[in-house]
């Protein structure tokens, strides 16, 4: 085993690590899906979230038993090493998860310029330059001053969708719509619309899998881990319903679905100042979710160093902050130069893919390991086999939504 140069320091507790979590999920995603799950599933649109919600923790609960079984940087990739063995499997999956944590914050650097943009006009280029370079700045200063900026913004934005959502209910001319009619009716039709909205909004909650690589810095990993997975992706569950009833009790679906920032349609009525809030977050939003997966890659490459998968050099960590430094940095100048240089549309959807596929093994890998335990760990956070099972089948089910619909 490759000797470290240093190890991670453990100083994140329980709630700082549930609004982390939170931060993980709830950004720029939701922002732009709001609009399109009200576009397929209508007035049914909370009911999609909801259901998408309930689809993510079928494959969070994998995670959180794995995390408190094997708390370790790596995360997925040390999970599938410990289910089957295969040491070249366990690099594939590690690299892949590195790779889409790469491209998806070059993505959402991007995504960050784009918004500033529509308030300042700037030179891209030098933009994107500063956008990477700032994340780095974060992600290396200290794992407890990132994760600070994280939850900082993760507040920024739980306010912001609550304000949203009162803002909805002051509308001058709201949509009629009674309570009765967001129930959908026993008709297949209705479902089938509901069930491709949930699959579209799945994406929202995309990000809850990069706790896990935080297990190393976390005080109490094998109790905090499991609880704060699942409360978290519980918390954005409720968030997402509450808000996108609010929207489509107040603004058309429709309306909703053409609109760019649908977000901003329930608060024009408050002024531009209020418009320009939502702007201000969506930035930070971006921002946020950027550092997340910069913060995520960084740790993957750590624990692949730790476990011989990837060179010596990306285990090295800084003895003033204790972050893996040298991941970082490659990671930020990795992400600027595919900000600069790519196109991002069919990389992002890749990205999704990729995910969809580790979440089908990682549930089949906590499958197997709980096969070979027999009654299991008691005193690890323990869930009965079929859940792991039907995980799996839920995330091989949205793989295979999304190949059809690319």
């Amino acid at each position: 085993m490759t000797k470290q140069s240093g190890k991670l320091r453990r100083n994140i507790h329980f709630p700082m690590l549930v609004l982390y979590g939170v931060g993980t999920m709830v950004g720029a995603g939701f922002y732009a899906l709001a609009g399109k799950v009200a576009g397929v599933a209508g007035l049914f649109a909370p009911i999609a979230f909801g259901l998408a919600g309930l689809l993510a923790l079928f494959s969070a609960l994998a995670f959180a038993e794995l995390s408190s079984r094997l708390p370790h940087a790596g995360g997925s990739a040390r999970y599938v090493e410990a289910a089957f063995a295969r040491r070249w499997l366990s690099a594939v999956v590690g690299w892949l998860i590195i790779t889409t944590g790469v491209v998806s914050s070059a993505t959402l650097t991007v995504a960050t310029v784009r918004f500033i943009e529509d308030f300042i006009s700037v030179p891209q280029a030098v933009a994107i330059i500063v956008v990477a370079l700032f994340l780095g700045g974060v992600a290396v200063w200290g794992v407890r001053q990132a994760v600070s900026v994280v939850v900082g913004i993760c507040l920024l934005q739980i306010a912001t969708l609550l304000y949203v959502a009162y803002a909805a209910t002051t509308l001058p001319d709201p949509t009629s719509v009674t309570w009765s009619q967001l129930v959908p009716p026993l008709e297949g039709g209705a479902w089938i619309a509901i069930l491709s909205a949930s699959f579209l909004a799945f994406y929202a909650f995309i990000g809850f899998e990069d706790m896990v690589t935080m297990a190393e810095e976390v005080e109490d990993v094998r109790s905090d881990m499991p609880w704060a997975l699942i409360l978290s992706l519980v918390i954005t569950a409720i968030l997402y319903m509450l808000v996108s009833t609010s929207l489509v009790t107040a603004v058309s679906p429709q309306t909703l679905s053409e609109a760019k920032t649908p977000l901003a349609e329930a608060v024009r009525h408050h002024g531009t100042l209020a418009v320009g809030l939502i702007g201000v977050i969506s930035i930070l939003s971006a921002l946020n979710s950027a550092l997340v997966q910069l913060m995520m890659v960084a740790r993957v490459a750590y624990g692949m160093a730790d476990r011989n998968y990837a060179p010596q050099a990306l285990g090295k960590v800084s003895q003033r902050t204790q972050t893996p430094w040298l991941a970082t940095v490659l990671a930020t100048a990795a992400i600027m130069v595919l900000a600069l240089s790519l196109e991002m549309t069919t990389l992002a959807n890749a990205t999704s893919v990729v995910l969809l596929g580790v979440f089908t093994m990682v549930n089949i890998a906590l499958w197997w390991l709980k096969g070979q335990d027999g009654k299991g760990h008691a005193k690890y956070f323990n869930l009965p086999r079929w859940v792991p099972l039907l995980g799996a089948t839920v995330s091989l089910a949205a793989l295979t939504f999304k190949l059809i619909q690319w």
